[in-house]
């Protein structure tokens, strides 16, 4: 009993050993409790269809054993009277040891969110997205620790930051000047991969050009045009324009337009749009929508059909127009319709 009561009063060990097994004691504490709420957080996981507790898992898997040293070290020499330029040189390494562990957090963070992007993705694209997403997080990551850096740099004493980070920046304007356009597509990259305005496999149109999305890149992204040739944009210049994405159509509108010669007698005239409304509502996968005596043309009774065909699909839409049109030329010759030609009546007087 007096042997315990002369250690707890400082007899037998000195004040640098009494911070010694304090800072022990608080790293053991800090890896228990480390461990002990990984294994918890692990048996929550299974249970639940989340990934957030995965997330929060990671982190605490990536709170770095010098991490947990240098605190439980620092605590432990709070309790001793130590000269000014060695607390100030303990503080110093913590900070740095804090920013660098604040940079492994933020890296996992990155990670976290590109998983999560890539996993609303299908199947057919993941590889692509998975690519631009890893690059783009690749950059965020040296955006971090170049924060890191800076900041590291601000806490030792003798380095002028400001005057660090004026001459890099006057570097940076002149890099920037010179990757500009890199840049600007690797952000347009960006916004493909988190907006999604297309995917591999979408048919677009941007101004004159129609294909199919086939990669989507850092940089460019490649289209394979319905005439076969590759066409490559540049991402920037591709978000900039008017795409139309026709597979994200739910319908393809038909306007069809005939003409009528100024021959056919009323009666028929008059009975076309019903026939043709007919013929359209027998074919599978269309909507009729409206049939009129639109116009008096020069050499036409002119017809203005509007139709619906319920898919997506450019090979359908194709077919089933082939379809209505040898239905309207049956049904025409049936009823001994003419179409009309462009003709001029050309009177002469004496």
């Amino acid at each position: 009993m007096g042997y315990l009561q002369a250690i707890l009063s400082g007899h037998l060990i000195t004040p640098y050993l009494r911070a010694l097994v304090v800072a022990i004691g608080i790293m053991i504490i800090l890896q228990v409790i480390k461990k002990f709420f990984i294994k918890k957080l692990s048996d929550l996981a299974k249970k639940t269809s989340s990934d957030l507790d995965d997330f929060v898992i990671k982190l605490i898997t990536d709170t770095r054993g010098l991490f947990l040293a240098a605190l439980s070290i620092y605590i432990g020499t709070r309790l001793l009277t130590l000269p000014d330029v060695l607390k100030e040189t303990i503080h110093l390494v913590m900070v740095l040891i804090l920013l660098l562990q604040m940079g492994f957090w933020i890296n996992s963070l990155i990670n976290y969110l590109i998983q999560k992007q890539v996993q609303k993705v299908s199947d057919e694209n993941s590889a692509s997205q998975a690519t631009t997403l890893s690059s783009l997080g690749t950059v965020a990551k040296g955006v971090v620790w170049a924060v890191v850096v800076v900041l590291a740099l601000d806490n030792i004493p003798g380095i002028e930051i400001g005057t660090l980070i004026a001459s890099l920046g006057i570097t940076g304007i002149a890099v920037g000047l010179a990757v500009q356009s890199i840049l600007s597509d690797l952000f347009a990259s960006l916004s493909i991969a988190l907006d999604k305005p297309f995917v591999i496999g979408d048919s677009i149109s941007v101004g004159d050009f129609t294909g199919t999305i086939e990669k989507v890149g850092l940089k460019s992204t490649r289209v394979r045009s319905i005439m076969g040739e590759q066409l490559v944009f540049s991402n920037s210049d591709l978000l900039s324009s008017r795409i139309k994405n026709y597979r994200r159509m739910n319908r393809r509108t038909v306007i069809l337009s005939l003409g009528v010669s100024y021959d056919t007698p009323y009666e028929k005239v008059k009975a076309i749009p019903h026939k043709v409304e007919g013929l359209i509502r027998e074919i599978k996968q269309t909507t009729f929508s409206r049939a009129h005596l639109k116009e008096f043309g020069e050499s036409a009774l002119n017809f203005e059909i509007v139709y619906w065909i319920e898919s997506s699909d450019y090979s359908l839409f194709m077919d089933i127009q082939q379809q209505v049109g040898l239905e309207i030329l049956k049904l025409f010759g049936e009823e001994g319709i003419e179409f009309a030609y462009p003709t001029r009546t050309v009177i002469l007087e004496k």
